[in-house]
């Protein structure tokens, strides 16, 4: 099964094409594929979604996803050509997806919640059996990284990650801290497309990964 991650695209997916995108079975956006978080930003994301040729392709939404958490039910029904989860999961030729759109408080942005217990509820839900997890968020000190040096990831994700230990975990949200980590038989992906200048040149990551 080959994965193809991709994550904050921000309203810039056209730069990636079926040409540019490895060829892959499953495509997974970590989230942040508007700018805004409008509708219409969301009707054309779905629009270049539908020209893309993999068999699934895997949604979650991000802190500027706004319009999945104020008007849930129209953003879901635009998005007619993937899979959007939220706190919900698929199974896929025998490998367990699971999504969760959540980050510590970050700016006053969509899906938000305060670290500690509030966030680490959300946190609970990932099952135990899971193989891939997608959160638009990092887990603390893997893939979290900002300019200043400090590490803005989640503990509580972290401790869940440590548990549940999952292949692969994609995430996104913090731009300059792309790139993949192995620790302790997890592939933790920081898939961003804009670069910590805001630039959209950091390439979609290709995984293979088969049901065990």
């Amino acid at each position: 099964m080959r994965i193809v991650a991709i994550s904050d695209t921000h309203d810039c997916h056209q730069h990636y094409n079926t040409e540019s995108l490895p060829s892959g079975d499953i495509l997974i956006h970590g989230g942040d594929m508007t700018r805004s978080g409008t509708l219409g930003e969301v009707e054309a994301f779905n629009t270049w979604l539908g020209a893309l040729d993999f068999e699934y392709k895997l949604i979650i939404a991000g802190n500027h996803d706004w319009c999945f958490q104020r008007s849930p039910e129209q953003a879901r029904a635009l998005l007619t050509h993937g899979i959007y989860l939220e706190d919900s999961g698929v199974e896929i030729a025998g490998l367990k997806f699971w999504g969760s759109p959540w980050q510590p408080d970050y700016n006053d942005w969509a899906f938000n919640r305060p670290r500690g217990a509030c966030l680490a509820e959300k946190w609970q839900l990932i099952p135990e059996q899971t193989d891939v997890l997608i959160t638009h968020g990092p887990p603390y000190g893997i893939g979290d990284q900002v300019h200043s040096g400090d590490h803005v990831g989640c503990r509580d994700l972290l401790k869940r990650v440590q548990r549940i230990r999952p292949r692969v975990h994609i995430f996104g949200h913090i731009h300059e801290a792309y790139g993949v980590t192995e620790l302790e038989g997890t592939s933790f992906v920081n898939a961003s497309y804009l670069s910590g200048a805001g630039a959209p040149i950091q390439p979609a990551i290709l995984l293979t990964l088969n049901a065990v």
